[in-house]
């Protein structure tokens, strides 16, 4: 099968362009700048991915990238700042044209099916949780409703709606935390840990979520792309329930360090958020919408994505273990 990846330069693209050459499928991937795309994805004769250069907001590549692709991937996001000559387009406004883009010339081309990976959505009713590791929800949280969207998280609604209702036989993934090496919000945890001699968590500390190891991200991204889920969203989650406190308190333990928590009343988003992304080293515009979506449980529906997807879940515990040793070999930790 004939497939383009964007986002070839992310984590995700990163990980799945090898997974899908492994399975014998035609890979072209779509980067703003081809030269970062890893080594090992370049194109080097028949077993390489061919290299296209293309920009989403312009449109330009993407009718070359597109030519006789049956299944496109949509791992692409526009938190990070916009080129020079984008203008001052926010974030969200640069994902609806990118989004409407991609898909009016997937139409064009006649693209079978895109997959996207987007955000797990928080539901009408949705609580503060006590959590527990490894536990289970008492309930299955309500259907989507009236929950106010934090704009990161309508904006990667919106992406997912001019996807799928522009090519109907489209999938889109939604997941919350991926654990893995080059997952950003992984990072950011880990730089918390690494970096401050005592973690001072706010509010949304309470709140849950189910982390996924980036090793079942991939394999439920390559799957998607010839199984029979199309026309719907998914969510997908690991089988670990846990706060985002207790999220930070297993990574410290597996990073084998003790770090002290004091748990704040309120969230103060705007102020934390500029702290710890002065802390771990990251853009305030890439942290700030990440934490303005912690407002409640983040949990996925029962849609058995992982039995319809045909993939085997990794527990929390060993999908940090996995992301810390890849993390490992390619720099240091400071506090391991």
């Amino acid at each position: 099968m004939r497939i383009l990846v964007t986002g070839a330069t992310g984590f995700a693209g990163a990980q799945l362009i090898p997974r899908l050459r492994r399975e014998g499928h035609e890979v072209l991937a779509l980067a703003r700048d081809p030269a970062r795309v890893a080594p090992a994805e370049r194109h080097d004769g028949a077993s390489g991915v061919e290299l296209i250069r293309g920009d989403l907001l312009t449109g330009a590549g993407l009718a070359r990238a597109m030519d006789g692709v049956q299944v496109a991937y949509y791992l692409i996001h526009s938190m990070e700042p916009s080129p020079a000559d984008a203008g001052v387009r926010a974030f969200a406004e640069r994902e609806r044209i990118a989004a409407r883009s991609f898909a009016d010339q997937a139409v064009r081309s006649g693209v079978r099916r895109i997959v996207y990976l987007g955000g797990l959505l928080p539901r009408a009713g949705a609580a503060l949780g006590a959590g527990g590791h490894g536990g289970a929800r008492d309930t299955a949280p309500p259907a989507l409703g009236d929950l106010a969207l934090s704009p990161h998280l309508a904006s990667r609604l919106a992406v997912e709606r001019i996807l799928l209702e522009t090519v109907p036989d489209s999938v889109a993934l939604r997941a919350s935390i991926v654990i893995g090496a080059r997952s950003r919000s992984f990072r950011l945890l880990v730089h918390l840990v690494e970096r401050l001699p005592v973690l001072a968590l706010p509010a949304w500390r309470r709140f849950r979520t189910q982390p996924i190891d980036a090793r079942d991200v991939t394999e439920m991204l390559a799957a998607a792309a010839v199984a029979e889920v199309g026309r719907r969203s998914l969510d997908i989650g690991g089988p670990d329930v846990l706060s985002y406190g207790e999220m930070i308190e297993r990574i410290a333990e597996l990073m084998l360090v003790y770090r002290p928590s004091v748990g704040l009343g309120v969230s103060l988003t705007p102020i934390t958020a500029r702290v710890a992304a002065a802390v771990a080293g990251e853009r305030p515009e890439l942290v700030l919408p990440l934490m303005g979506s912690l407002r409640a449980d983040l949990l996925p529906a029962d849609d058995h994505a992982d039995e319809l997807l045909g993939v085997k879940l990794h527990a929390f515990d060993a999908a940090v273990e996995r992301a810390l040793a890849d993390w490992e070999a390619s720099e240091p930790l400071a506090a391991r």
